[in-house]
């Protein structure tokens, strides 16, 4: 039994409203091609993409499956209640619609995206429907400040709810953690969201512009929700190359067009040391695991 602090951690209330999909004034993207294109990208309210869909070979540029959620309040000197959002919230809390057609239903965050400062908003496709832009949303915001007690400090944890971590079929083995993942991924071609001082929001891009390391890693099937382990990098203070390191993420956004980014991965566990060991289980997806409709 792998022993933790949830009974130490608070629950709280954070909202925020459905985002409008946003462009720049002019809508291409250049491609690492070269080629300028105009392509759906973040935000709003994405109908027919949810978790455990494939993230790979969508007309798309870093789209978000399901609902995109933001705060718009103003912030209060250097307090952001967007920035409460984005750190509060965890993979695997309930949401709950507030405003508009569908109040009362609910749904699951999944994950967030750095950048745009979305959070990341899974919903069965029947509530879909009835939202619309501007709708607003509670969190009961559970996970800030778990730890693995019998694996602290070697281990660290961030951006997912103790009930969403203990439905996973983790194992024990020598003194590490042994994490079902669907793909390992080498840290040399992690790209956009490196650089960041801390790892308790958003996320970094898997790039995928190099054809044999994709098909080596098998990198075509990723689909959003898959728990993935990035080799060799450390996530502890923010996001860096260290041999021997392991961290563990969800993937939350689509692929990418431009250079330096792609599917998008946010931390939920790593091991500057390397204590977490992670074997490939194709069925590693956080829908499989909180069985969502």
């Amino acid at each position: 039994m792998i022993k933790t602090n949830k009974n130490k951690l608070v629950i709280q209330s954070v909202v925020g409203q459905v985002s409008s999909p946003t462009f720049s004034r002019t809508p291409y993207v250049i491609s690492a091609e070269g080629k300028p294109l105009v392509l759906p990208s973040v935000g709003g309210i994405t109908y027919n993409i949810r978790v455990g869909d494939p993230a790979i070979g969508w007309a798309a540029d870093h789209v978000e499956p399901g609902v995109s959620m933001t705060n718009t309040e103003k912030p209060l000197g250097n307090w952001s209640p967007n920035a409460g959002l984005n750190t509060l919230a965890c993979a695997g809390n309930e949401v709950k619609v507030i405003t508009g057609d569908a109040k009362g239903s609910k749904g699951t965050v999944y994950g967030k995206h750095g950048g745009i400062e979305h959070v990341l908003i899974d919903f069965p496709s029947k509530v879909l429907e009835k939202m619309a832009v501007g709708d607003k949303m509670q969190i009961k915001a559970y996970g800030t400040g778990l730890q693995l007690t019998n694996y602290y400090p070697e281990i660290l944890t961030m951006n997912i709810s103790p009930d969403l971590l203990l439905k996973i079929p983790v194992k024990e083995s020598k003194g590490s953690l042994v994490f079902p993942v669907t793909h390992l991924v080498p840290a040399a071609i992690m790209g956009s969201g490196l650089g960041s001082n801390h790892s308790y929001s958003g996320d970094y891009d898997i790039q995928m512009f190099d054809e044999k390391i994709v098909k080596k890693h098998g990198l075509g099937t990723l689909r959003f929700g898959d728990f993935v382990a990035i080799i060799d990098a450390d996530h502890s203070y923010g996001r860096i190359y260290k041999t021997g390191a392991v961290s563990i993420g969800i993937i939350v956004h689509s692929d990418c067009v431009i250079a330096g980014h792609g599917p998008g991965v946010m931390t939920v566990l790593t091991s500057t040391k390397g204590k977490i060991n992670p074997i490939i289980n194709k069925k590693s997806n956080i829908r499989d695991y909180l069985k969502l409709p």
